[in-house]
């Protein structure tokens, strides 16, 4: 845990990294209080959001009073000089100003295109919170940030980060990951923001996002993000999402070893499995005097060894992946190179020609995960250009969304951008 050390270290000289975050909801709201009351060495400089009145109220309950609202370019840099927080609705003065990295709260994938763009064309690194943004144009969005030398990466905390922590310890102990798997509380594609009310409500939380996480959205962006971080796959289509109520360490006996090696590793998911709601990964060896030790120490005669981590930590984790990135330059999550594995749209109600699809968490679609070439050899829509596109023909429940489907709005920078992507990594295929 080098960044801690260096933390304080930025703290004793008074020189603390300085952070711009865009995005003042939930998650957003959390990782502000974090910043300001737990991380020392670091600032948390400007919140940018549509709404001035929730930055103002994420600054406030983190505990600052003094609050200023800023317009251009030396507002912001008066306000960083004098140390007092700064709320704005231009992103581009986040991507101008003096700060040391970005972070990306959103979870809205056009809206998180564009500042990411600019991120990176004004040198700026991002930490981003945004799998939708990531499992839609991820590979096309790291290639552009390497060229221009900065780091665009997910976060530790959630999901997908805290599983490719894990990878990393399980390679450097000499094993070869083949599964990567997320814990789930609940799955049913049909979840919607009336069912899901109660619940948000209960926690503070949208509706539309607490649906993502029910009707398996979210958790198939997260396992596509990792399956690009890692080389993995999916073993079929919305992935295998096995009911098990016991230990993650029993499902060493329920995955095919010579299933999970052809496919070079796959991304998975169980539901009400312990220790919920961490991750998990299997792994293997092919040293025998090594997987005499591994027995010895209680993991099991093999082939397959688990190794977990019973908790995500979400916005608390968030400081640590920034300080990663500034102090070490080291990503916490990225695209290996082109996309392995897309996220799919398909019906969650009987669509009818005329229908004009919402956003994820909605009462249309759900995302499913794919193989990306599965994906592109039938012209299937990415749940990440869903949102807004007009139903051509009936489609039943359940059908998965093509291109030929729908009709798409005005031109978008995500459609662009996808396109893009596509181009890129044609002869990947």
């Amino acid at each position: 845990m080098i960044y801690d050390r260096l933390l304080r270290e930025r703290a004793a000289a008074g020189t603390p990294i300085r952070v711009g975050m865009f995005g003042a909801g939930f998650m957003a709201r959390g990782i502000a209080n974090q910043i300001v009351n737990s991380v020392p060495g670091m600032v948390l400089s400007v919140i940018c959001n549509r709404s001035l009145d929730k930055a103002r109220h994420a600054f406030e309950i983190a505990g600052h009073a003094e609050i200023v609202e800023v317009a251009d370019d030396a507002g912001l840099a008066a306000c960083m000089a004098a140390g007092i927080p700064a709320i704005t609705q231009d992103p581009l003065l986040l991507c101008r100003g003096d700060l040391d990295c970005l972070v990306d709260a959103t979870g809205a994938i056009d809206y998180g295109a564009m500042i990411t763009l600019a991120a990176i064309e004004h040198g700026k690194d991002m930490v981003s919170l945004n799998a939708e943004l990531d499992g839609t144009v991820g590979p096309l969005l790291k290639r552009k940030a390497d060229a221009a030398g900065v780091i665009f990466t997910g976060s530790d905390g959630d999901q997908p980060g805290v599983q490719m922590n894990l990878v990393r310890f399980v390679r450097s102990i000499g094993l070869t990951p083949l599964l990567c798997g997320n814990i789930k509380g609940l799955q049913d594609p049909y979840r919607n923001p009336t069912t899901q009310e109660g619940f948000a409500k209960k926690w503070g939380q949208d509706p539309a996002m607490v649906t993502s996480f029910a009707d398996g959205t979210k958790i198939s962006f997260e396992q596509a993000i990792v399956a690009n971080a890692t080389g993995m796959s999916v073993l079929q289509r919305g992935m295998t999402g096995i009911n098990h109520a016991g230990h993650v360490d029993e499902l060493t006996q329920h995955y095919d070893i010579e299933a999970l090696r052809a496919c070079g590793g796959a991304v998975d998911y169980t539901v009400g499995s312990k220790p919920g709601p961490g991750v998990f990964v299997l792994a293997t060896h092919d040293d025998p005097k090594q997987r005499h030790y591994l027995n010895l120490y209680k993991l099991g005669e093999g082939p397959l060894y688990s190794f977990y981590t019973p908790y995500h930590l979400c916005h608390f984790e968030v400081p640590i992946s920034v300080a990663r990135v500034v102090l070490c330059r080291d990503p916490v999550l990225q695209p290996l190179a082109g996309p392995r594995v897309d996220v799919v749209a398909t019906a969650k109600v009987a669509l009818v020609p005329g229908d004009v699809i919402d956003g994820l968490g909605g009462y249309k679609t759900y995302g499913q995960a794919e193989r990306y070439e599965v994906a592109r050899s039938q012209n299937l829509l990415p749940i990440g250009l869903a949102e807004g596109c007009t139903v051509k023909h009936p489609l039943p429940r359940d059908a998965v969304l093509t291109y030929d489907d729908v009709e798409f709005p005005a031109e978008r920078l995500i459609d662009r951008l996808r396109a893009e992507q596509d181009a890129m990594f044609e002869m990947a295929l």
